[in-house]
């Protein structure tokens, strides 16, 4: 520790005389990081303090907790038109149903994805959850609509769950892995690496969920019942065979 003189100036803050502490941060470690493992030793410092005097946090871990209370203000209405966005898509309270309860998935591969990387949920990996927010909703867009298209054909509803997802699994796979790749070159970064990571693990797992998770919950919402073949209907006389459909 090396002592020298100051001018004798008193700064302020918010109108207090104020001291500032600072310090440079290790690097590859964070500042949330450090915030939070100083946390116990500040919150004993700042217990022992006299009347009138108190220890605020600054810095980068300040300003992010600055940018999400802004975030948090317009993610109201940022809802709302996405949800009238996707209404006017899906035509149907029930598709919007099940476009929303693949989103939530993603969470699971994001966590995953932090905690193998060791990074910190900051204020950039929920930049990252929002933004991976939108690609699962397209994802399950894309499916559903093609179901409604092949049951416009005149196909069984089961026919056209199967067929659509058929259908859709290499395009949402390949646009998946286009994204996740993607996110690869800021991954090492210290800043950028947290949001990189949320998309990668949360997309992976939602991509992969939405082509197994989705269909079977469409199946089960609209009480679709799989068509039995003709061999297995009792009471079906030849001729009735002969002209009946092959599916029912």
């Amino acid at each position: 520790v090396d002592y020298g003189q100051e001018y004798p100036i008193v700064w302020r803050r918010d109108r207090q005389p104020t001291v500032t502490v600072q310090a440079d941060v290790a690097p590859g470690i964070q500042a949330a990081t450090v915030v939070q493992t100083l946390e116990p030793k500040i919150a004993a410092l700042r217990a022992d303090l006299p009347s009138g005097y108190r220890i605020d946090g600054g810095g980068s871990v300040e300003e992010s907790s600055k940018a999400q209370s802004s975030v948090a203000a317009v993610m109201p209405l940022m809802f709302i038109i996405m949800l009238t966005v996707l209404m006017i898509q899906l035509q149907g309270f029930s598709r919007l149903f099940l476009v929303l309860s693949v989103a939530p998935l993603g969470i699971l591969g994001v966590v995953a994805a932090l905690l193998l990387a060791d990074k910190p949920l900051g204020f950039v990996a929920l930049l990252g959850v929002l933004a991976l927010t939108g690609m699962i909703a397209r994802n399950s867009v894309i499916l559903i609509d093609q179901v409604e298209k092949e049951k416009a054909q005149g196909r069984h509803p089961w026919d056209a769950v199967v067929e659509a997802t058929t259908h859709r699994f290499r395009p949402i796979l390949l646009t998946a892995a286009a994204a996740i790749l993607g996110m690869i070159p800021i991954a090492p970064t210290i800043f950028w690496g947290p949001m990189a990571y949320a998309i990668m693990g949360g997309l992976a797992v939602a991509t992969l969920l939405t082509l197994v998770f989705l269909p079977a919950l469409y199946v089960a919402w609209f009480r679709i019942k799989r068509p039995r073949p003709l061999h297995e209907i009792p009471n079906l006389v030849p001729m009735e065979m002969a002209a009946a459909d092959v599916r029912f």
